[in-house]
């Protein structure tokens, strides 16, 4: 299975000058835990809600004037829309990140992707989950 079957095509990005409380202000708004910061063409890096939480307050910084910039993670790891789930995973997994921006051939960020979309993809994929609910519900697992 590639990338592009699972990523996210729909992105919201942040400006190196967006200051951190309106960066937390989006994220929840949004229900995500990451956002990119630059452009399509330009993506900096990435601000998460850990980058939030031990860049910012734990520092005792001010949300109101510090920036994305100024705490983002770079540079931002991405795969291809061509590779595989495998792929991303070791990606992940070797980058100590659980998000991966999709990357088109020009660099061009066009997706985004997530361990538990991954994850919830693959569980969904294996016989696992349907013989775990047919076994809760009592039925049977074909």
């Amino acid at each position: 299975m590639k990338i592009s079957e699972i990523m996210n095509g729909d992105i919201e990005f942040a400006a190196p000058g967006d200051s951190v409380q309106a960066l937390a202000e989006l994220m929840g708004d949004l229900d995500v835990g990451a956002l990119p910061v630059g452009t399509p063409e330009a993506p900096l890096g990435v601000v998460t809600d850990r980058d939030v939480l031990y860049r910012v307050v734990a520092r005792g910084l001010d949300p109101a004037t510090t920036t994305a910039g100024q705490i983002l993670s770079a540079p931002l790891i991405s795969a291809r829309p061509d590779d595989t789930v495998s792929d991303a995973l070791d990606l992940m997994a070797a980058s100590h990140v659980r998000r991966l921006g999709v990357v088109d051939g020009a660099g061009r960020l066009v997706g985004w992707v997530t361990l538990a979309d991954l994850s919830r993809r693959l569980l969904l994929e294996t016989e696992a989950v349907p013989r775990a609910l047919a076994e809760i519900s009592g039925g049977s697992a074909a």
